[in-house]
């Protein structure tokens, strides 16, 4: 896989996750941040850093960016979600608008 068509998502920790382009399109936010005119260094570099996003929480959406794409594709199957990260992660997808 080419280095253009990954994204590196790093956490509030410093933990970085490389994922396909495609998979972080799914939120509008990332889409808007690494599609944007104007040089911004998400662009350029191809990361985002999310300092308010926790490790597992980054961990968790980027598992729900690869299941939205399967699940758009026709394979439904559930995403389960741990009720004790809900909260936390409910306020990271209305961040992200996913």
């Amino acid at each position: 896989m080419k280095k253009e068509d990954t994204v590196k998502l790093i956490s509030a920790e410093g933990f970085e996750f490389v994922v396909d382009k495609k998979a972080a399109m799914v939120s509008q936010t990332i889409r808007n941040m690494l599609t944007s005119p104007g040089g911004f260094a998400e662009t350029q570099l191809g990361e985002v850093t999310f300092p308010e996003i926790s490790t597992p929480i980054l961990e968790k959406i980027c598992q729900y960016f690869y299941w939205s794409l399967q699940y758009a594709s026709g394979k439904e199957t559930e995403f389960h979600i741990e009720p004790e990260i809900t909260l936390e992660l409910m306020m990271a997808a209305n961040y992200l608008h996913t």
